[in-house]
């Protein structure tokens, strides 16, 4: 599957350079309009549309948006606040519906994550991100309606001050929270959402009624990956750092053992697991779903993942093997947006935009389908349009 091609493949993903120096309002100005001479700027404000009317269908939701989420940009931290503006001048688009547009990854997406230690200490992070569950299924095309649209707007980022590298990471065009980055010689980071009934949406209400003392979860990613100098530095800010949404961070850091999932609640870290190679584990992999727990029957991405982990086996594994294991049916599904591999001793960042052909069925069932079969299942084999469990 490795270098990325075959029907798996849907493009490699642009690179931008983002300088810290300027005006927070003028950051993302080059991207946004060379997205609009893409017209592919039409994608995100449809995108937009599409998330508020798949809880409102009416669009009546939507006039609410642009008509009050503007009231809150001013109460979001700086410079995320000044960003934000910045990108409705440069695109055009309503205030209200960039402030929705950097919102709602914090309560709605469905991930895999993995950090790994080579024979020879090095650490390999690679995620898949997939966004859009629930949010319209296309019947003629068998697709996610959201998904598709987002997959023209992932970018790669160099965010440079002083024309030196700072971090990097890959997104979504005028998203300025960061889900995928890497602090190149230091640490990689990924976010993946921590399913709750103390979720995104109440801390969302709550900050928009007046209680602000918990930190946005993408705007801490961002933040850890532009301030902090270490792993053990951000593992901290991660575990300790009140958060408006449950989540987990994906952490890998530069030297052997350093590599952790932390399972956070909104106030506290709840738990901390990391590579232990005295106990055999090579690698931490995380979905949705607290590991000391059975993920979802019908959402198993976990368990063929780690099946084609342990069969890569720690000798064999590199850029190229994590993404055969990230191109693995269910991980990879309808909604993967983008495959990302980091390498941080060589402060690489690559993504690939992902298609998953048919047969491949929606996230969650595919999972029961995996559940009914795995007795069935002696190992990952691979054939010509993707790699199957």
């Amino acid at each position: 599957m490795y270098p990325p091609k075959g029907p798996t493949f849907k493009g490699s993903v642009t690179w931008y350079t983002i300088d810290l120096d300027l005006p927070p309002s003028e950051r993302w100005k080059l991207i946004i309009t060379d997205k609009k001479a893409e017209v592919r700027l039409v994608n995100m404000i449809q995108a937009i549309r599409d998330l508020a009317n798949a809880f409102v269908p009416s669009g009546k939701l939507i006039d609410l948006v642009d008509k009050d989420l503007p009231l809150i940009v001013d109460t979001l931290p700086y410079p995320f606040n000044e960003e934000i503006k910045g990108i409705a001048t440069s695109s055009g688009v309503p205030l209200g519906e960039v402030v929705l547009y950097n919102i709602f990854y914090e309560i709605f997406t469905v991930c895999t994550s993995l950090v790994a230690e080579d024979s020879n200490g090095n650490l390999i992070h690679g995620r898949n991100m997939d966004f859009g569950l629930f949010m319209g299924w296309d019947m003629k095309n068998r697709s996610w309606l959201i998904t598709e649209k987002l997959k023209p707007l992932v970018v790669n980022i160099d965010f440079q001050r002083r024309n030196k590298t700072v971090f990097k990471s890959t997104n979504f065009a005028g998203y300025v929270g960061m889900l995928t980055g890497i602090k190149p010689h230091a640490f990689t980071l990924t976010m993946n959402e921590r399913f709750s009934l103390d979720g995104g949406y109440i801390g969302i209400v709550e900050w928009i009624l007046g209680n602000r003392d918990g930190m946005w979860m993408s705007f801490l990613t961002r933040s850890v990956l532009e301030n902090a100098t270490s792993y053990e530095e951000a593992k901290n800010l991660l575990a300790q750092t009140k958060l408006l949404a449950p989540a987990y961070f994906i952490l890998g850091g530069n030297q052997t053992g350093q590599g952790c999932v932390i399972t956070r609640s909104r106030v506290l870290s709840l738990d901390i697991w990391e590579i232990e190679l005295k106990l055999g584990r090579w690698y931490v992999l995380e979905t949705n779903y607290d590991h000391w727990k059975e993920p979802l029957f019908l959402d198993n991405r976990r368990t063929p993942a780690m099946k084609c982990m342990n069969q890569t086996m720690q000798a064999n594994i590199s850029l190229k093997t994590v993404y055969d294991v990230l191109s693995t049916k269910p991980v990879l599904n309808k909604l993967t947006t983008y495959t990302t591999l980091m390498d941080v001793n060589k402060g690489k960042l690559e993504s690939y935009i992902r298609d998953c052909p048919n047969p491949c069925m929606p996230c969650l069932v595919t999972g029961c389908i995996w559940r009914f079969k795995k007795k069935k299942i002696s190992k990952c084999t691979q054939s010509s349009n993707a790699n199957h469990v």
